[in-house]
């Protein structure tokens, strides 16, 4: 990278932060910071979970999952089939029924339906899991400031973690979301120039397709279930696995379900999962079809694989991109790319360390001291706060290179250990009356248990099952348990169980039945397409 490159990085980060500054003055109290006033439109919502997901990890990782680790290929994009299915269920029921407590911590509909113990135990573990996993998020961004201009990784590490916290402390909520459509578009153009120049440089269509490795190129593999049979990435694992995970990741999981409470009503909380479950497929597969530009680029050019040798002396693929893109593009246009690669990082970073704040004021600062904090005091701990989860983050960032030789890979894995007992608990306290805290407590942690123990002492199950086990782990556990004890009382079920009769959390599935059909058929037709590659 020249001056100019820098130049481009250095104003985009400078008015990421001039534009928190700037929406930090319209701030009175928490809902500001941490909702952004709930006068968000759904498809800024929509844009803004995109980003958070389409992270530094996605472009890095995905792109060498395709194009160059083992058992992978096109084959990952069978994940996406389950979005429009989990879409569909969390619309129909997980969160109209959160969006219409008027909460801030998701967490706290476990203390209303369970106990205040039950609250602070998953909110800890929420918190940990979390902030270990957005450890790989800046690791990942880290790899790319590393490779370009030759700082040590630390470093590299603190300019992004410092400068992504920064702005976050200072725009809250508002910051984060009108950031992230920000950068949904500048990294969406950015992968897009990246398979442009991919695909010329390799002779056009036709010929990238001819020289990808033909057996990368299978999209549906139907062999297999993920169990000893080294079908880590076949279509049942990842469909139902995949389905378990995006109603934990979207309805359970705080960085997800803060930005569909920041709507103006539950009509907006719902079409704003529409419009993601519609919009994440194209994205994914423009950064898909760049691991498969980029693998046909190193059979057309052998010896590639030799520029991604990192600074251990092994080739580390999760560099293909910004090796790629280093060696082949002009000055200026290096510096937008790579722009791209940062907006990708900052927005995954910024909502998890928001999110991370929320809970922690909400779920233990406040439930200790809040009657002896004003409204201006508490807005100042929740930056505080933010700055705070800033930092812990980064230095998560410095232990999570060996988990998986990829990182999308890695950040799936940490996700899946607690994605089927998060849900577990949630869907207990929503569709069983008989279910009681210490049901559920003792589920969350055996699900957990559970988990840990598969990844343990059997590697040979395709980790994609662990939300379905985690899950299962915690129902069973937790029902069984409940059992032994005493029924909740009414005041812990009203208001708190899904029902159709239920004005508040419950929507009128006659006029969302249009919705619900779109995205069936919009999964179904992903399907068909796949199967056509």
């Amino acid at each position: 990278m020249n001056g100019l490159d820098w130049t481009i990085v250095a104003l985009y980060l400078v008015g990421m932060i001039g534009l928190s500054a700037w929406l930090s003055l319209r701030q009175r109290d928490q809902k500001d910071y941490y909702l952004g006033g709930n006068d968000t439109g759904p498809l800024p919502i929509a844009l803004s979970t995109m980003a958070t997901q389409c992270s530094t990890n996605s472009i890095l990782g995905a792109t060498a999952m395709v194009a160059f680790v083992a058992g992978g290929g096109l084959v990952w994009l069978q994940y996406e089939l389950a979005v429009p299915f989990a879409m569909i269920a969390l619309m129909a029921f997980l969160m109209p029924k959160l969006r219409s407590l008027g909460l801030v911590s998701i967490y706290e509909y476990l203390e209303r339906r369970f106990s205040l113990g039950t609250r602070l135990t998953m909110s800890a573990i929420f918190l940990l899991l979390r902030a270990f996993a957005t450890g790989v998020t800046v690791y990942g961004a880290s790899l790319i400031l590393s490779q370009v201009t030759g700082i040590n990784m630390w470093l590299a590490a603190v300019v992004l973690g410092l400068t992504t916290a920064i702005y976050d402390m200072l725009g809250g909520m508002k910051a984060v979301i009108v950031s992230d459509v920000i950068q949904i578009v500048i990294l969406w153009g950015a992968v897009l120039t990246a398979l442009i120049v991919a695909v010329n440089l390799n002779g056009g269509v036709a010929a990238t397709w001819e020289h990808f490795p033909q057996g990368r190129t299978e999209a549906l593999s139907l062999e297999g279930i993920g169990y000893n049979d080294g079908t880590d990435f076949s279509f049942w694992p990842m469909f139902i696995g995949g389905f378990f995970l995006y109603l934990a990741y979207y309805g359970c999981d705080q960085t997800q379900a803060q930005r569909s409470l920041s709507t103006r009503s539950i009509r907006e909380t719902n079409l704003a999962l529409f419009l993601g479950g519609l919009l994440r497929f194209p994205l994914v597969l423009t950064y898909c079809l760049l691991g498969v530009a980029i693998g046909a680029y190193e059979v057309l050019h052998p010896g590639f694989d030799q520029e991604m040798i990192d600074s251990s002396g092994i080739i580390n693929y999760n560099l293909a991109t910004p090796t790629f893109v280093i060696h082949h593009f002009p000055h200026g246009l290096i510096g937008l790319v790579m722009v791209g690669l940062f907006a990708a990082a900052m927005s995954s970073l910024d909502s998890t360390i928001n999110s991370m704040s929320a809970v922690t004021m909400q779920d233990f600062v406040e439930r200790f001291r809040g009657s002896k904090m004003g409204r201006r005091e508490t807005l100042i701990w929740s930056k505080l706060s933010t700055l705070f989860w800033g930092i812990l983050c980064l230095s998560f960032s410095f232990v999570v290179a060996g988990i998986s030789d990829s990182i999308i890979d890695s950040i799936n894995m940490i996700s899946s250990l607690m994605n089927g007992p998060l849900l577990g608990i949630f869907t207990m306290g929503m569709l069983s009356r008989r279910i009681n805290a210490l049901g559920a407590i003792t589920g969350l942690i055996v699900g957990l248990l559970t988990n840990a123990a598969l990844w343990q002492f059997m590697p040979e199950l395709s980790y994609f099952w662990w939300n379905l086990t985690g899950l299962i782990a915690a129902w069973l556990t937790g029902y069984a348990v409940s059992l032994m004890g005493k029924a909740p009382g009414e005041e812990k079920l009203a208001g708190n169980i899904v029902s159709r009769h239920d004005s508040e959390g419950g929507v009128d599935h006659r006029k969302w039945l249009p919705y619900y059909i779109t995205l069936a058929l919009y999964g179904v037709g992903i399907f068909i397409f796949l199967s056509l590659l």
